[in-house]
């Protein structure tokens, strides 16, 4: 009965919101104004739940209603699945198994075979597999049921056999996927929300690169743009025509890019071969604002009030001005980083890939480490913060195995 009364509780206080796709509601990694989350934990104190999760995934969290979404890999079954687990309690309800013996031969060791972010919308969830060397978008019903699975691409890399990162987004009707590779499928696609039947596609360089399209811009002038294949581009998510292509990105990146509304600019990091961070200007002519060689290959940068924060692959955290880049601070942390930085009121959280959280915070002035929490001994997916909490996906091996967790840090 408490978890119950604690739950109606933030029900009444208007504090229960959702966290429907990769970064969130509004695509920032920002919790929602007035949210608070712990500041200090551990494996034996401030957690809520702990749920055991079978499988392996490097997918974060998605929360609506009173269910929380995940998508796992078994290995021994080369089984994908879709998880449907219990808001309050953390009971997993359902596995619905989507593909069996498909998957890719060989990924990078950092990656997973169940790694995009599934999107809720319109009552449904879609999760994206890459399968059998091809891109299959799938979607249920938000008890977990399977609708219709449908393929959108071919991907079937040959130089970097690296697997499949890229989180599908919404936008109205249509999904945005984007698959690409070495290969003449390489594209974004916009498929019918209700169907899965292809709307639009706008073909992409035949290079490996692993970002995630985001919507950015002002009401009215709204633009699709991502980073990679040596470029910054833009698209009308409706139609999928280019609007406009920059240079000064690198062959590869895997960040979602981020967005100052004040000053007119998005920054983008990466990459492979080159290393870089980039401010280019949404609003007028496009261009590029500043730049320069940090690299935040995994991860997705965070702006706070003016500031960009950032931390990097190698584990260096980054403070920059948002309008001309001039950094504030940098601060290296305990280890390498695969997750992205989220932010809660006045605190950013970033886990490392060893399982630790740091807090500090979100001040331009100097970096202030307030906590460092430790679960587990490996984290890759970023923690989803709502309901004054955090829920996060971790891993902790034991005598040679290793189970993944998900738990809701908080009361």
């Amino acid at each position: 009965m408490k978890t119950l009364s604690a739950w109606v509780l933030l029900c009444a206080m208007g504090l229960a919101q959702d966290w429907p796709q990769w970064r969130g509601p509004s695509s920032d990694n920002h919790a929602a104004p007035g949210a608070t989350a712990p500041v200090e934990w551990s494996e034996t104190e401030g957690l809520a739940w702990l749920t055991p999760i079978p499988g392996r995934g490097h997918s974060s969290p998605v929360l609506s209603g009173e269910r929380i979404y995940l998508t796992t890999a078994e290995d021994a079954t080369q089984t994908q699945s879709l998880l449907v687990l219990d808001r309050r309690s953390g009971k997993l309800l359902t596995q619905t198994p989507v593909h069996r013996g498909g998957f890719a031969p060989e990924i990078h060791p950092n990656n997973s075979q169940a790694t995009p972010t599934v999107v809720v919308g319109q009552g449904k969830v879609y999760a994206l597999f890459d399968s059998n060397h091809t891109v299959q978008l799938s979607a249920f019903d938000l008890a977990g049921k399977l609708i219709w699975t449908q393929k959108i691409v071919e991907f079937n890399p040959q130089e970097f056999k690296f697997g499949f990162g890229s989180s599908p987004r919404m936008e109205g009707n249509i999904i945005i996927v984007s698959s690409e590779y070495d290969g003449p499928d390489s594209g974004i696609v916009g498929v019918n929300a209700e169907t899965g039947e292809q709307v639009w596609k706008a073909p992409r360089p035949e290079s490996l690169s692993y970002s995630t399209p985001i919507v950015l811009g002002p009401p009215g002038k709204r633009q699709l743009v991502l980073t990679g294949n040596r470029k910054i581009a833009a698209y009308d998510p409706a139609t999928g025509d280019e609007l406009w292509a920059l240079a000064g990105s690198s062959r590869a990146s895997c960040g979602t890019m981020v967005e100052d509304r004040a000053s007119g600019l998005a920054f983008g990091s990466g990459g492979y071969p080159e290393a870089f961070t980039v401010a280019v200007r949404l609003v007028g002519e496009p261009g590029v604002a500043w730049q320069n060689q940090a690299k935040c290959y995994e991860q997705s940068m965070l702006v706070v009030n003016g500031y960009l924060y950032a931390v990097t692959d190698s584990g260096v955290a980054y403070c920059w001005r948002c309008t001309d880049g001039a950094e504030q601070w940098k601060e290296r942390l305990s280890s390498k980083c695969s997750s992205s930085p989220v932010l809660v009121g006045d605190k950013i959280y970033i886990s490392t890939e060893r399982g630790e959280t740091v807090v500090f915070a979100a001040n331009p002035e100097k970096c202030e480490v307030l906590a460092r929490n430790q679960l587990g001994d490996s984290c890759f997916a970023t923690p989803s913060p709502v309901d004054n909490r955090l829920y996060h996906r971790f891993g902790r091996t034991e005598n040679g195995v290793r189970q993944e967790y998900l738990a809701a840090i908080g009361e």
